[in-house]
């Protein structure tokens, strides 16, 4: 099985979900998306693939998405692009899916 994880080591969230790939065996990517964010197209096919929407995937406690409050998906989208903070974590991609793990047991699903 092989797998794309959007992760921030920062966040337990992420973390979890990083070491659950490790407990199954998971051939796995491990994209730091702070470092290399993910581009606009490649968010809307992500959040797309896991049946969600953008704001869905916003990450809301940041104070930068306070200002998204009515904004439509493309915006956030934009945002998102810019500011990759505003990315809730991880995003995680198999042949199976994609979903966010939060909880991080959501990984299961798509292993």
């Amino acid at each position: 099985m092989k797998a794309t994880i959007w992760h921030n080591p920062r966040c337990s969230k992420s973390r979890e979900a990083l070491a659950i790939l490790q407990e199954a065996g998971a051939e796995f990517e491990v994209v730091e998306y702070l470092k290399a964010p993910p581009s606009r197209d490649e968010l809307k096919a992500l959040y797309a693939a896991a049946g969600m929407t953008p704001r869905q995937g916003l990450r809301a406690a940041e104070d930068a998405a306070k200002a998204l409050k009515g904004a439509d998906d493309d915006a956030i989208l934009d945002a998102m692009a810019a500011n990759p903070i505003l990315i809730e974590r991880p995003l995680v991609e198999t042949a199976k899916g994609v979903v966010l793990g939060r909880p991080p047991e959501k990984v299961r699903t798509i292993l």
